[in-house]
C-alpha cells in the first residue's frame, strides 16, 4: 500500500496518473470528500466492487451503493435525473450530499435488479478530479473507524486499511460527519432520509 500526499490546491499530476492506474487495473483506494474518508473503486469494474462489498460486509442486492461523479452531466450517465432532480442537484452541488436517484442500465451487473443509486457529487477537488480524469464514477463507501478522531486522520486510516485497499491519498484532516441523504426517487417531493452536513438549499 502506498500514502499518497494530495493538495486540493495543487493536484500532483503523477500522483493523480497512479490513482487512475490504479483504479483502471481494478485496484481499491482511500480518498478524501467533504464528509468522511471513502474507500472507492472504479464503478464499472465488477471485481473491485465485490472486493469492496466483502470488505466492508456490504451484500449489494441490499445496501443502498452510491457513486462519486465529477459533475451531474457524469452523473446523468448512470441514474435517470428528470427536471426537478436537475434543479435540485443544481441548486446544491457540488456538495455535502448523497441524493438517491432512479439507476440507469449503464450501471455494472452488481447493481441489476436494484432499482435506485445514491449520487454524490462531493465539494472536493480531488475525489472529482479522480471522476473526471477516470471517465467514470467511483463506487463509494465511508470508512469505518472506531475513535472518531482515527476517522479524519489519514495516518491512521491507512494504519487501519493498509492489508484492504491499494493506494492511500492523504488530503489532510477530513470531516467525522457523514452526507446528507436525500430520496429523490419521486422527485416532486424529495425527502430527506438522513440528516448530515449538507444543509439543501
Amino acid at each position: 500500500m502506498r500514502i499518497l500526499k494530495m493538495y486540493t490546491s495543487n493536484i500532483n499530476d503523477r500522483f493523480m496518473n497512479e490513482i487512475i492506474d490504479t483504479l483502471r487495473n481494478g485496484g481499491i483506494i482511500i480518498y478524501p470528500t467533504d464528509t468522511l474518508y471513502a474507500i472507492g473503486c472504479n464503478a464499472l469494474n465488477n471485481n473491485a466492487i465485490e472486493r469492496i462489498c466483502k470488505l466492508k460486509g456490504i451484500n449489494p442486492q441490499r445496501t443502498n451503493l452510491s457513486i462519486i461523479c465529477s459533475d451531474i452531466s457524469q452523473a446523468s450517465q448512470y441514474a435517470r435525473i428528470d427536471n426537478n432532480a436537475y434543479k435540485l442537484l443544481r441548486d446544491n452541488l457540488p456538495g455535502a450530499f448523497t441524493f438517491i436517484l432512479p439507476a440507469a442500465s449503464t450501471l455494472p451487473k452488481v447493481f441489476k435488479g436494484r432499482k435506485t443509486v445514491g449520487v454524490r457529487v462531493p465539494d472536493n477537488v480531488i475525489a472529482r478530479e479522480i471522476a473526471s480524469q477516470l471517465g467514470n464514477p467511483i463506487l463509494t463507501t465511508s470508512i469505518e473507524c472506531d475513535d472518531p478522531d482515527d476517522a479524519c486522520n489519514p495516518q491512521a486510516i491507512a494504519m487501519k486499511y493498509e492489508r484492504d485497499v491499494d493506494l492511500v491519498i492523504d488530503g489532510g484532516y477530513g470531516d467525522i460527519t457523514p452526507s446528507t441523504i436525500i430520496d429523490c426517487t419521486d422527485s416532486a417531493e424529495p425527502e430527506i432520509i438522513r440528516e448530515g452536513k449538507g444543509i439543501l438549499i
